[in-house]
């Protein structure tokens, strides 16, 4: 197996508004009340100019991006080393942003491999310093959250999607700061609910149920009085804003998980995004690696990547894709020599 390196530079530009970001959150913010345990003091970075190796291999098909599907080392170890180099990096202000995204995705990938096999995922958490724990816990609980939610055979076809780039991170970041002091509604909460809806973005499609939008709004809930007050279901400002809005009457400000039962009648949805949201209440820079997430989806071939540019007017064929895309495919394991 050969190795590549991504190395680190200073950053010199922070996010905009960042140093908001810390200023003290709102009694409904304060209400997020995630499922898991109250969490440790905020982990400071520890990696100070030391290079993040990520698993690599020249038989694998890239993206149009020129990246593959990341990998997932084989041994605990090695997955608890990665995970924690990565973890690391993504909360620290001085990271070059340009690797960010690359070190992103191999974070949500091993995630969400690690969030089907509990027996791997109890062991690479067993080798992590104890005070990321807490860190890893969320995810773990939020990615089995949503396995939870969708249950009987796997998709034999891909939706009528397009995957795009997503608005601006500090773009987005202003309309959910926004929404969040016009309504009440904790930041967190809202970006981690575009987060879980379309990937902040990414996804420019219509559910089975005809939501719409970066928020996934209904035409019928848009339409409601004080919801979508004549703005465009599809802008990412007039969106986050109109969420807010709908939490509020939901039912949000006093019980937060009641406004999101509202949003997907699920306990299991409002669980996932409470996750999110403690994730980003207790590091915000913890949004960086979050917007930077790719799309993935469960299919009959497995967890299938579908890279930015990926269009479809209407369902395609699970085996079709992957004759166009092999990359979008998990990488089996190598074969010996």
């Amino acid at each position: 197996m050969t190795r590549f390196l991504i190395r680190r530079h200073h950053w010199a530009t922070l996010l905009v508004g960042l140093p908001l970001l810390f200023t003290p959150l709102t009694v409904a913010c304060r209400q997020l009340n995630a499922p898991a345990s109250e969490p440790p003091e905020a982990v400071k970075p520890t990696l100070a100019g030391v290079g993040i190796e990520l698993p690599t291999r020249s038989d694998l098909p890239v993206a149009p991006n020129g990246n593959h599907y990341p990998l997932v080392p084989a041994k605990a170890d090695n997955t608890a080393s990665l995970l924690v180099s990565i973890e690391t990096a993504l909360v620290d202000s001085d990271h070059d942003p340009a690797e960010i995204p690359q070190l992103a995705h191999q974070q949500q990938v091993i995630y969400r491999v690690l969030s089907h096999n509990p027996v791997l995922s109890e062991a690479v958490r067993n080798r992590l310093p104890s005070r990321w724990h807490w860190v890893f816990d969320q995810h773990i609980s939020a990615r089995r959250s949503f396995l939870a939610m969708h249950r009987g055979p796997a998709s034999t076809t891909l939706p009528a999607w397009r995957i795009q780039a997503p608005a601006p991170q500090e773009d987005l970041l202003k309309a959910y700061r926004s929404a969040a002091d016009a309504t009440g509604i904790p930041w967190e909460v809202l970006a981690a609910v575009n987060l879980v809806e379309t990937g902040m973005g990414r996804i420019d499609g219509v559910s089975v149920a005809n939501a719409q939008g970066p928020m996934q709004f209904l035409p019928t809930t848009w339409a409601e009085p004080g919801i979508g007050r004549d703005g465009d279901i599809r802008d990412p400002w007039d969106a986050i804003h109109a969420a807010a809005r709908y939490l509020v009457r939901r039912g949000g400000l006093n019980d937060i998980r009641r406004g999101l039962w509202g949003y997907n009648n699920s306990d299991h949805y409002g669980k996932a995004v409470l996750h999110y949201a403690a994730l980003l209440q207790r590091e915000p820079l913890t949004y960086r690696g979050l917007y930077n997430w790719q799309i993935h989806y469960a299919a009959s071939a497995g967890d299938l990547w579908l890279h930015e540019g990926y269009a479809a007017a209407s369902p395609v064929p699970v085996a079709e894709h992957l004759k166009r895309y092999p990359h979008s495919a998990p990488p089996q394991p190598a074969k010996p020599n």
